[in-house]
């Protein structure tokens, strides 16, 4: 975060030409920003704030933050989802706080690209940015919201859950039209199903719960 302070400038000759200081966050006033889709989080202990002699205030907090995000798992394992992050300040209305986007969307996506962290289940793809009014009932305030967009990796299921299905199905097919007596047709028809059945309960045990629609590869 960065912001201009002002009340807080000084000559650097009369100090020593001291042009920076480092002082503890609660030292100066400072913007307090909130995450409209956050969950919960874990702040760090970085409670420091850089000022430099012109007035200019630059706060760095690192944290980790859970959100909210709805997904659409149709095509799942194809899927590709969009998830928010809207940051703004609901203390202040916009003719005294503006939040304002300091880099360029290509910036932020080169930077978001080198530090995005995954267990391997999904591929960042893109980033765009949105800077907005938000009209409540007591006045308008300032919003910047971050569009992430992230396309899953599909090699998973389909190794573990499409290629089994489609071996089951074949090899129904397969028995069904073949010289098999019709009480081998049953018992393997019984186990057809039920191996359809625990592939089902692996995909249900993988699947958020905050999509609408079921999955095309978990219908049947």
């Amino acid at each position: 975060r960065e912001w201009k302070n002002t009340l807080a400038t000084w000559d650097p000759q009369d100090f020593c030409n001291v042009s920076e200081v480092v002082l503890p966050k609660d030292t100066y006033w400072s913007p307090p920003i909130f995450i409209l889709e956050r969950v919960n989080g874990q702040n760090s202990d970085l409670d420091y704030t850089s000022e430099t002699r012109n007035s200019s205030f630059d706060s760095t907090q690192p944290f980790q933050v859970t959100l909210t995000c709805g997904l659409m798992i149709l095509k799942l394992p194809f899927d590709t989802q969009a998830c928010n992050v809207s940051v703004a300040s609901f203390l202040h209305p916009v003719t005294d706080l503006v939040t304002m986007v300091g880099w360029t969307p290509a910036e932020i996506m080169q930077d978001s690209q080198n530090d995005f962290l995954t267990d391997g289940g999904w591929k960042f793809t893109n980033l765009s940015i949105t800077e907005y009014i938000e009209e409540l009932d007591d006045g308008e305030f300032s919003v910047v919201t971050y569009v992430i967009s992230m396309q899953r990796r599909p090699t998973p299921y389909v190794l573990n859950l499409i290629l089994p299905a489609c071996a089951l199905y074949l090899l129904d097919v397969a028995v069904l039209f073949g010289p098999s007596s019709l009480e081998e047709k049953i018992i393997f028809r019984i186990a057809v199903i039920l191996g359809s059945s625990v592939l089902a309960v692996i995909l249900n045990n993988t699947l958020p719960t905050s999509s609408n629609k079921p999955p095309v590869t978990g219908t049947h």
